[in-house]
């Protein structure tokens, strides 16, 4: 793994031991990144379930305003302040050891607001991937016109529509799925009623 672009750019990172899940790779970082384009200079960014940082650590690298990394494994959280270390950036950021539930509790009560969140949950907890949507379309720390972007196994259908937010894009690379959601928009209508778009 590397940094692809920025103020790191070609750092090499690190991934935790013994990870559960697949690291997400340089080419589904890129084409990641590549979609969200300048949007990420002076954005907030979370990134959870973070392992290494990487995804993080990319959008630090391009100029994000700020990253929250949150992980629950003492591994990754060592191995995300050795990368960041790494790559000298050395502001910017805040790292939860924490489950990603009762992080994102914390964030809700703080007030804070997310251009980009990034989830990557464990491959082997299928389970946890609605949830944890359950959990982020309910705690409202998605800017209105942020994206959140979850990556999941290529063989899971995860559903199209939570209450407030909906997928816009689906990219597939190998036995990976990116899955891009916003909030779904409420207008008022002439006749007084409330309509999504």
């Amino acid at each position: 793994m590397r940094v692809i672009s920025g103020r790191a750019k070609g750092k090499r990172l690190k991934a935790p031991p013994g990870m559960d899940t697949r690291p997400i790779t340089d080419m589904i970082k890129e084409a990641l990144f590549n979609v969200l384009g300048a949007n990420v200079v002076n954005a907030k960014f979370l990134d959870l379930f973070a392992g290494s940082g990487s995804v993080g650590i990319e959008a630090l690298s391009r100029d994000a305003q700020t990253v929250v990394f949150v992980d629950y494994s003492q591994d990754a959280i060592k191995t995300i302040k050795d990368n960041l270390n790494h790559c000298s950036l050395l502001y910017g950021y805040e790292i939860y050891k924490n489950d990603v539930v009762a992080a994102v509790k914390r964030l809700k009560k703080r007030q804070l607001l997310f251009d980009f969140i990034y989830v990557d949950p464990p491959f082997t907890q299928e389970n946890i991937f609605p949830k944890i949507m359950t959990v982020l379309d309910e705690a409202h720390i998605l800017e209105p016109d942020g994206t959140l972007i979850i990556r999941t196994p290529k063989k899971m259908h995860l559903q199209e529509k939570f209450n407030k937010i909906t997928r816009f894009r689906v990219s597939n690379y190998g036995e990976s799925t990116l899955n891009y959601y916003q909030i779904i928009k409420e207008v008022n209508n002439n006749n007084g009623n409330s309509a999504y778009y």
